[in-house]
């Protein structure tokens, strides 16, 4: 089977991985470099990197929908195109091109979190659990009829990073068999029940921001949910803190929203609308991320601050 695999980061990676071990890939297509670090020198993405480990041909298109890049998909005369979170929506014509389709893994048990950011938004919404769908794809966004389905769960403590690798893993696998299903001509297409259906929007540093009037609970799973990017944030006496880690506790909230209610190696106690959240690690601007107990040697944070004020 001839595939062609469209793909940008560390996400993907693990499903070319897999395909390079089972198929001929004839071609891969990515975003195209970009700025990044501080010093902003073009870097390569997750994908290129490993598709050039392999020699296999590379394209980096701005757009994919050009005729020029419809010309070189259909001379690349690819049985099947591959898409783990490439970044850029396919025409019609593209969809058209492969005789086996155009199969999408995705990470989300669909027709829930269609979107960008699924992963994250399982975990702030406090999923329990979560997965990967490989779907054929159609024009609209994410709506395509599923294949098949693997699922994970979500422990209380999972950040969004560790759910990240989970799903990777698993959509290595889940692609596999995907592949070896339509050789075969085992393929069940099920479609999508729009009704069920919820939106993961594109995260930005705006959505971080805690709202210290929600409960234990939520604000918990924002924290996790936005580990390791873009990170919850408060503010501590007039700097941005940001919160890596917490730990809802059982404890009666006693005072004000986001206030603190008592400080300790243990970690800071801070009020939310049911009850107090313990926040454990934290980064204050220009100083290495910490526990809370490296923090309070260098700082007097008393109880009855308010965050985020």
């Amino acid at each position: 089977m001839n595939v062609v695999f469209m793909g940008t980061p560390e996400f993907a990676v693990p499903c070319l991985d897999i395909l390079i071990e089972h198929y001929n890939v004839s071609a891969v297509f990515t975003q195209p470099d970009r700025p990044k670090g501080r010093g902003k020198q073009l870097a390569m993405s997750a994908v290129k990197e490993r598709a050039l480990k392999d020699n296999i041909p590379v394209y980096q298109p701005e757009k994919i929908k050009t005729p020029e890049m419809v010309k070189i998909l259909r001379d690349l005369n690819p049985d099947v195109i591959v898409v783990v979170a490439y970044g850029q929506l396919l025409s019609q014509e593209i969809l058209d091109i492969p005789p086996s389709g155009c199969i999408n893994v995705h990470a989300s048990l669909l027709p829930k979190y269609r979107g960008a950011a699924p992963i994250n938004w399982a975990i702030v919404n406090g999923e329990t659990e979560s997965g990967v769908t490989t779907m054929y794809m159609a024009k609209g966004l994410d709506t395509g009829d599923m294949i098949m389905k693997s699922k994970v769960d979500i422990p209380l403590q999972m950040t969004g990073g560790e759910l990240h690798d989970a799903l990777s893993e698993k959509g290595k696998f889940l692609i596999l068999r995907t592949l070896k299903a339509i050789e075969r001509n085992e393929v069940e297409r099920e479609p999508q029940d729009d009704a069920l259906s919820s939106y993961a929007p594109l995260l930005d540093k705006e959505v971080s921001i805690i709202n210290w009037e929600k409960s234990c609970l939520e604000v918990h799973n924002l924290v996790r949910g936005f580990n390791p990017w873009p990170i919850a944030t408060t503010t501590f006496e007039n700097e941005k803190m940001k919160i890596y880690r917490t730990e809802p506790t059982e404890i009666k909230a006693k005072g004000r929203p986001g206030q603190v209610v008592s400080v300790s190696k243990e970690g800071i106690f801070v009020n939310c609308a049911d009850f107090q959240l313990k926040i454990i690690e934290i980064q204050m601007p220009n100083k290495k991320r910490m526990t809370v107990e490296a923090f309070i040697l260098g700082h007097d944070l008393k109880k009855g601050i308010v965050l985020g004020e």
